[in-house]
């Protein structure tokens, strides 16, 4: 898992595990949501956290805005040998200016769509952000059971492109007294980017039960 461009469709923090992995590998990950969301840059020299930790000239804090004054650039850190991630402020609902605000974050074409968006939003999202795709470039599609149909029978949202669809159950595979924990999740997800990104077929895999387990 090294090196390359992504587009990681998420809300606010959802999938900050996977984000974080791909950038520690060498990775572009562009990252476009509504509410800002911090991905540590990879250690790499002494020192190096405490000087990104520096506000550069003119940095303003996100509270010091309104939301829709964040642009893209406004948060971007590491290099592109190491792997970078770099937000931009974007809303499932604009899916097109969403497109338009990611292409221009992205150096080219991406080699992997990783996404988590609410069913209401996905057709028109993934629509957009369809021609940002290199033609080989694999999909990693999360969803809830029951979002994308029947477990065994779910339907990628893009049909050209290699797909690895992830459903999240209801509670732990672990312990069925709890819900599916974020860890779990991520844990899950970075599975199938693997899967994807080492040219495995398409496939479905699911995360946690669909229900306790009766005692």
């Amino acid at each position: 898992m090294s090196g390359g461009q992504a587009l990681l469709l998420a809300g606010s923090g959802m999938l900050a595990g996977v984000a974080e992995a791909l950038v520690s590998q060498g990775w572009h990950v562009v990252l476009p949501s509504r509410r800002y969301c911090p991905i540590p840059a990879p250690e790499t020299k002494p020192g190096i956290a405490a000087l990104r930790a520096l506000r550069p000239p003119g940095h303003t804090r996100q509270g010091d805005r309104s939301q829709g004054d964040w642009e893209q650039g406004d948060w971007e850190q590491g290099d592109r040998k190491q792997g970078r991630a770099i937000w931009v402020q974007a809303s499932w609902d604009s899916p097109w200016e969403l497109a338009r605000k990611a292409e221009a974050a992205l150096s080219g074409q991406a080699d992997l769509l990783v996404s988590w968006v609410h069913s209401q939003y996905r057709p028109s999202v993934m629509r957009a952000v369809e021609p940002l795709l290199a033609a080989d470039a694999p999909v990693v599609e999360v969803s809830t059971i029951g979002q994308l149909g029947p477990p065994d029978q779910p339907e990628p949202s893009l049909g050209t492109h290699r797909t690895q669809v992830v459903l999240l159950g209801l509670v732990s595979e672990t312990d069925s007294d709890r819900a599916l924990g974020q860890d779990e999740i991520i844990s899950g997800v970075r599975a199938a980017v693997c899967r994807a990104l080492s040219g495995q077929p398409a496939s479905v895999h699911q995360i946690g039960r669909l229900r306790p387990m009766l005692r």
